[in-house]
């Protein structure tokens, strides 16, 4: 097989792929008598079917197969034998006027030099789930199963009020008949705090008008930026009841013992489990974050850069119309994205490196763990694991997950670091 890779700019290389004839037609070959031996279609007794016929049925699904196996071949040979390290995926098309030539383009994954990092100065938060945090959870518990009941007194911090509303801004009335009606939990946030706020000390039947200043990317076009006079009517006031954490509390979630002591057990155990994934996500984003300041410098493959942009775009549209705001970003919105994805693909490419340079592997045990405590949050465990292990992509995804937290963690026990103490609530917030 002829193969001959040339240099195009830093980190750009095109390979060109001319598959031999004789191969090709002697595999496909092979492969047609193989058939003809076992395939059954009808009006033919096994092993009697026609040459001719095996060729009509399945010539072109197998001279695909083979011609691709070839290609494979070729080009995994070329990049072993040429010590290439190939960034993000391929493309490969047939060549012009010769149909067993192929033309491969691809980038390659830049020289990181030594990779020493042991001058990286990295932060890792530690924490601890506490009696305190599984108090807090049960309370939570309750709070989403609690019932209203109405009554008559001023409305207070926690109280559900339903609200009829209307405003007028420039002479103008939203609407322009008619009331909005809806429900406000002081505190709760759900509603502006102006309007929460007004609430406060309302009972049943009383009405008010209130100024509220509506924020620039207020849903409501018309009010947006704007400063409004909204009249609020309370119409009634309720407060909440909760449930008893009794032995029917805790059966309600899975419990079936019903006994406080194992439900709080099996919420420690879910707390661990956020736990564990939020201290590694903030151990990501330090580590990143000194990979990124320390290589810099390196020039990267455009390509990956872009099409990772081009991704970031596709997550933000995603997360935009799963909260109903569907959007079709312009063609040029990954423009925005460019850093970001920089970023990403600078630290994804190092990680890489990182693993292949000190010849780190997969930690099975690891990988068996992290696997049994994603399965722990499903209603039949063991479905779960055996949906992984018998679909290549699902397992591929997460040992990729898994390789990675390795190798960060690898690279923070090496790197310079210091322990910050946080609590739970802190360790799982939101980072900036």
């Amino acid at each position: 097989m002829q193969v001959s890779v040339e240099t195009v700019g830093n980190l750009g290389r095109r390979m060109t792929i001319n598959l031999p004839a004789d191969r090709l037609q002697d595999q496909v070959g092979g492969r047609l008598r193989e058939m003809a031996r076992t395939a059954r279609i009808k009006g033919f007794r096994p092993g009697k079917v026609p040459a001719k016929v095996i060729e009509q049925r399945f010539g072109q699904q197998v001279r695909s197969e083979v011609r691709d196996g070839l290609l494979r071949e070729g080009f995994d040979g070329a990049l072993r034998d040429n010590a290439l390290r190939i960034a993000g995926q391929p493309k490969i098309e047939p060549a012009e006027g010769d149909d067993l030539a192929y033309v491969a383009t691809f980038e390659v994954v830049p020289d990181f030099g030594d990779l020493d990092v042991s001058g990286l100065k990295v932060e890792r938060a530690v924490a601890e789930v506490t009696e305190e945090d599984i108090d807090r959870m049960i309370e939570n518990l309750r709070q989403q199963r609690r019932s209203w009941s109405a009554v008559n007194r001023p409305a207070k911090e926690g109280d559900a009020v339903d609200i009829e509303t209307w405003s007028e801004v420039e002479d103008a009335r939203l609407p322009a008949e008619g009331v909005e009606r809806g429900v406000s939990v002081i505190g709760s946030g759900a509603m502006l705090p102006d309007i929460e706020q007004a609430l406060v000390g309302m009972s049943t039947g009383d009405e008010k008008d209130i100024e509220v200043a509506f924020p620039a990317e207020w849903r409501v076009p018309e009010l947006a930026g704007k400063t409004a006079r909204v009249h609020l009517k309370a119409e009634q006031v309720s407060e909440a009841m909760l449930p008893e954490a009794d032995a029917a509390f805790i059966r309600s979630f899975g419990v079936k013992s019903g006994e406080m002591e194992q439900f709080r057990s099996d919420i420690r155990t879910n707390l661990e489990r956020e736990l564990k994934g939020a201290l590694m996500n903030r151990l990501r984003r330090a580590v990143g974050e000194q990979l990124v300041e320390a290589f810099a410098s390196v020039e990267l493959p455009p390509n990956l850069v872009e099409q990772e942009a081009h991704a970031l775009v596709a997550q933000v549209a995603e997360q935009a119309r799963r909260q109903g705001r569907p959007s079709q970003p312009p063609a040029d919105a990954h423009q925005n994205f460019i850093e970001p994805a920089r970023k990403r693909v600078l630290v994804g490419l190092l990680v890489g490196e990182v693993a292949r340079k000190h010849q780190l592997v997969l930690d099975r045990k690891r990988l068996d763990e992290t696997l049994r405590l994603i399965a722990s949050t499903y209603e039949e465990p063991q479905q779960v694991i055996d949906l992984y292990r018998n679909d290549p992509q699902l397992m591929g995804g997460l040992q990729n997950r898994v390789m990675e937290e390795q190798v960060i963690d690898w690279i923070a026990e090496r790197a310079e670091h210091t322990d910050q103490q946080l609590t739970f609530q802190e360790a799982i917030a939101p980072q900036a």
